[in-house]
């Protein structure tokens, strides 16, 4: 026992020691040293262990980010970066000059981002450490500069924020600069989670607070999974998060995301202490417990969810933001940006009438702050008609005490309880297109016309003008004629000739997959920011494909969306017609799904909710609505990080922006294909739904929607087998030997509740893709499906 407390001592004081002391030689980064940004280069900067990386990553806007991320994990996931607000392009790089300089570099050699080193001495060499800590060391291994100094929206086991220190949101899941909630242990000694006045990152209002004005110093996250305020004395004056999970057993972070919630992740490094949780990121503790709730007091500012947005928390606990009706979001792949009137708000010059406006409830929702008018005790009839008469009221709420306040754009601070709180807010929105400020807008622009007309024809240089037009006319009109067929106007997408498309295939030589009407191959191309490519040859002689390739370009060339498949380029050469699309590494969700392993169910569930989210872009937000008319899992790929595309246009069937719905011949593939193109009833999006549907129940239950093998042939066709496992109460069926999903049960159910609705004979019952995604994650309930017909 004597000798045990020296050894001890020993230890802790071993683990005290600066990491630059215990740095391994054998890793150091000598004077000169540099890494170039190439795309799908693997190039970096490793820990001795291999666990952390130093280097570039190429983000999904397309630019490179200098960073620091796991790199013993497929998700590589991004704990520190130099530029997130200031992306470089490819060729920049990052070196360590010979004058003792780190220094982030673009192409032309511009400066992008430099490790300020100013008084600290001079830098012989620098090292990526085991704790996740960039290092700039001198000749004596001393510290001049480390990234643990300088977090960005994330900190690690053994890194420390001291007073001063901060961490910034991110603004929004894949864009790196700086959003609108920071974490701050403030030079009072308390720590605080608090809005900014955007974009300027002063503070605005605190949400959550450790309240330790006067006594904190130092918040440290320990090698057991605590993260905790001390005092000057070494006392633990709060504890932020515990969860009690050993650094040595778990990959482990914490980070303010950008949604303004403080996280604890923790990752398993094997599955032998994994202990039920997935071999995945995995939430295990977080604060604030309710950011809707907490962030409703701030006078000015937009609140959880951005101007003109409510937010209410999902099943997993996470904000979710929500465009009230008649209005939509300002930033489609973004929710937490706001939302914005999708219609001509009520003009106050008279010349409009109520009857144009209608209002729509929505229950236990309320923006807080920001009245300009209160009545009580009045009824809510009166309520209505007083917001309606108001040309400055966009939003009245009423409450059972008789209580009226009216509102006006934009509104902030919008949450929605979860309970019945017997508050309702009275949206004023539109009722039609039809509107008096569109006529009046036309008829001053006709006046206009008129006005100009006729100084012309006063004017003798008016008959200069028309022979002047003339010739431009007929000029254009040559030119058009005479344009070569490999131009395609109005798509600005890179015309590709059928030579440099050879060439980059090798002459077709790799064959990624094939369809009725075309094959896919593998290329390389420098386009964009791309290197590789995939490249879909339409047969030449399959009928219509003349048709296919013109809506595969009108469609895919306007659209816009993360989980879709991005079109770069286009052949249209004589008869060779070809499209350029960006390569997914990760094949077909087809391939992934039934495959020799079963994908994760938190895996399945993201594929479920992005594939849901694209298709609900498809469907409401692209400049024209577009029927996929082939949702399948071989048209879902997967991109590096296994983010559900959706892929293949060549069967969309696009609307105009006054239809709704469109007879055509049957399209889709048997067993996803919905029953009313079988009846030569009118087509919706409400197809795309069907066969999302059967998607789902696929990704839920990790097999074929027709499994001829099925040991009982009950379970052949699957809608009906987990139809029937619904009714009857044995969910766990579907899921059998899937102990991550038999454990998460409760969300089996309500998925498998969601695509029964979905897959519903009659189009009518099936839900829009926006209220599938909204279902999905827990934005609204999901109310019981009819039961079976059969």
């Amino acid at each position: 026992m004597a000798s045990a407390y020296p050894n001890s001592l020993y230890l802790i004081l071993l683990c005290l020691l600066p990491v630059s002391v215990l740095s391994q030689t054998n890793k150091n980064i000598t004077s000169g040293s540099s890494l170039t940004a190439v795309p799908n280069d693997n190039s970096s900067w490793t820990s001795p262990s291999g666990e952390f990386a130093f280097g570039f990553q190429q983000i999904e806007t397309g630019g490179f980010l200098l960073a620091i991320w796991f790199d013993k994990i497929p998700e590589q996931t991004i704990v520190w970066s130099a530029n997130g607000g200031n992306l470089v392009q490819q060729g920049s790089k990052v070196q360590l000059t010979t004058e003792g300089q780190f220094v982030l570099i673009d192409p032309k050699g511009q400066e992008v981002w430099m490790a300020n080193l100013a008084g600290t001495g001079t830098v012989s060499y620098a090292a990526m450490l085991d704790t996740g800590n960039f290092v700039l060391a001198s000749q004596d291994s001393t510290n001049l500069w480390e990234s643990f100094d300088h977090p960005t929206d994330t900190i690690l086991p053994t890194q420390t924020l001291n007073i001063g220190s901060s961490l910034v949101a991110r603004y929004s899941e894949m864009n790196y600069s700086s959003g609108r909630f920071l974490m701050q242990l403030q030079s009072n000694g308390n720590l605080v989670l608090s809005t900014v006045h955007f974009p300027l990152l002063a503070l605005n209002t605190d949400y959550w607070s450790t309240n330790t004005n006067g006594s904190g110093v130092q918040v440290l996250f320990d090698l057991s999974g605590s993260i905790y305020l001390k005092a000057k004395d070494e006392s633990i004056l709060s504890t932020i998060t515990s969860i009690g999970a050993s650094s040595s057993n778990f990959y482990q972070r914490a980070i303010l995301e950008y949604d303004g919630v403080f996280r604890q992740y923790v990752y398993p490094k094997n599955d032998s202490v994994a202990d039920g949780r997935p071999m995945a990121w995995s939430s295990q503790a977080h604060v604030p417990d309710n950011i809707c709730m907490n962030i409703t007091t701030q006078n000015t500012g937009s609140g959880a969810c951005g101007f003109n947005s409510y937010c209410h928390l999902g099943n997993d606990q996470r904000p979710i933001c929500t465009c009230p009706p008649g209005y939509s979001p300002l930033e489609p792949d973004n929710e937490m940006m706001g939302c914005k009137q999708a219609f001509v708000p009520q003009e106050c010059d008279g010349g409009q009438v109520v009857d144009l406006f209608d209002l729509r409830e929505l229950s236990s929702v309320n923006w807080w702050g920001g009245d300009y008018e209160y009545f009580k005790p009045v009824s809510e009839d009166w309520c209505r008609q007083r917001c309606l008469a108001d040309c400055f009221c966009a939003v009245a709420i009423y409450n059972t005490a008789s209580e009226c306040w009216m509102k006006k754009i934009p509104l902030s601070n919008g949450v929605q309880n979860n309970v019945d709180v017997g508050t309702k807010a009275l949206i004023k929105i539109r009722k039609d297109n039809s509107t008096t400020s569109i006529a009046n807008s036309l008829k001053k622009q006709k006046s206009t016309l008129n006005l100009i007309l006729t100084i012309l024809f006063s004017s003798s240089a008016f008959l200069n003008l028309i022979l002047s037009i003339a010739t431009f006319w007929v000029v254009f009109r040559k030119r058009r004629i005479t344009q070569p067929s490999g131009e395609i106007q109005g798509v600005g997408l890179r015309s590709l000739t059928y030579n440099e498309l050879e060439g980059a295939t090798n002459n077709f030589k790799e064959e990624l997959g094939k369809g009725a009407c075309s094959t896919v191959y593998k290329g390389i191309l420098a386009i964009g920011n791309n290197n590789l490519i995939a490249v879909k040859r339409l047969d030449k002689m399959v009928t219509d494909s003349e048709q296919e390739f013109q809506a595969e370009i009108s469609a895919i060339g306007k659209t816009n969306h993360k989980n879709l498949v991005q079109l770069l380029g286009f052949c249209n050469e004589g008869q060779h017609r070809l499209l350029v699309y960006e390569y997914m590494s990760n094949g077909s969700l087809a391939s992934y799904l039934f495959g020799n392993s079963r994908p994760s169910w938190y895996r399945r569930t993201e594929i479920a909710f992005g594939t849901a989210r694209g298709l609900a872009y498809l469907h409401e937000e692209s400049t024209n609505q577009i029927i996929h008319c082939d949702i399948k899992p071989q048209n879902i790929l997967l991109d590096d990080s296994l983010t559900a595309r959706i892929s293949d246009f060549g069967l969309a069937k696009l609307l105009k922006t006054d239809q709704t719905r469109t007879l055509t011949a049957i399209r889709g593939t048997k067993g996803y294909v919905a029953p009313e193109w079988f009846k030569s009833k009118p087509v919706t999006v409400k197809v795309d739904v069907y066969s999302f549907g059967i998607l789902l129940l696929e990704l839920i239950c990790c097999r074929k929607s027709f499994d001829q093998d099925a040991k009982d042939e009950n379970q052949m066709i699957l809608a009906d087998w987990a139809y029937d496992c619904y009714e009857e109460g044995r969910m766990y069926m579907l899921v059998q030997e899937d102990e991550e999903a038999i454990q998460d049960i409760e969300k089996v159910e309500k998925f498998v509740m969601i695509a029964i609705w979905c897959i519903q004979d009659d189009p009518l019952l099936r839900p829009t893709m926006k209220r599938v995604s909204q279902m999905l994650e827990g934005a609204i309930e999901v109310a019981l499906p009819p039961k079976s017909p059969n």
